[in-house]
């Protein structure tokens, strides 16, 4: 039985992790993340929304299978985990996660993979590696500093504490908080909103944001024009761009340009 469920509805591409009451990750529900985001680019998706059923989002890793496993083993599959998590934070598209409940170890760091993080106030997240004397192997602490500093990633790593919603916000990890019954309301606006603007610029900033992290702001102006400049001759620019000059010439609000992705 599927542990992740791929919908794809008004260029819409809607990951809803379905392995209740925990949503462990295990090697089903990775390469049903890949076969999602596949699905999501060939339908032409503009926006993904990853969301879980149940109360919460996912508690991590399907540890239970771990245990009789070597360490050669255990590499591979760890390996494929990335494998997936990285094909999915690489995706050219929006990424929206809606998280509910507990958010721990490996669910954590699949939502870090997202663009924006949404979460509900009763939302928890965590780092439960430290209490097995593990590490975040899935890339979680380094993605958690890139957002909130490295103290308060390495804080929470050492103390492997459910830190709220709300302290996570506050700290540059999560996007906003909203009231748990308008959680996945809320996030489906969002996408909604995000599926009809450029989606070509969308993916640009993606791509430049990803360079910088990586390399810095040197690296992310050595690839501006390279990755800015193909823009301009798209369908979308060339219809905006005129819409916006007669606006200003004629001293009147600027326009929403109706933008169809190419």
């Amino acid at each position: 039985m599927p542990h992740l469920h791929v919908s794809i509805e008004d260029t819409i591409a809607e990951f809803t992790l379905d392995n209740p009451p925990q949503n462990r990750v295990d090697e089903d529900m990775t390469n049903e993340l890949i076969a999602a985001v596949g699905k999501a680019e060939e339908a032409g998706a503009r926006a993904i929304l990853l969301r879980a059923t149940g109360e919460n989002f996912s508690f991590g890793g399907d540890i239970a299978t771990w245990v009789d496993l070597g360490i050669r083993d255990l590499r591979a599959k760890f390996e494929n985990f990335m494998f997936a998590f990285n094909r999915f934070e690489q995706v050219p598209i929006p990424v929206i996660a809606a998280v509910n409940g507990r958010c721990l170890g490996g669910g954590f760091e699949l939502a870090l993979r997202a663009d924006i993080i949404i979460a509900g106030e009763s939302a928890r997240f965590g780092h439960p590696e430290q209490t097995l004397g593990i590490v975040t192997l899935l890339g979680g602490v380094y993605r958690v500093a890139a957002r909130a500093g490295k103290a308060r990633a390495f804080e929470w790593a050492l103390t492997s504490e459910q830190v709220p919603a709300v302290t996570m916000t506050a700290a540059g990890v999560v996007n906003r908080v909203v009231p748990d019954d308008m959680l996945l309301e809320t996030a489906r606006a969002f996408a909604r909103d995000i599926s009809s603007g450029p989606t070509l610029a969308h993916a640009a900033h993606k791509a430049l944001l990803r360079i910088w992290e990586s390399n810095g702001p040197q690296a992310a102006d050595d690839a501006m024009f390279d990755i800015a400049m193909p823009l301009f001759e798209s369908s979308d620019v060339r219809k905006a761009l005129p819409l916006a000059i007669d606006a200003f010439l004629a001293g009147a609000p600027r326009p929403r340009a109706d933008f169809h992705g190419n």
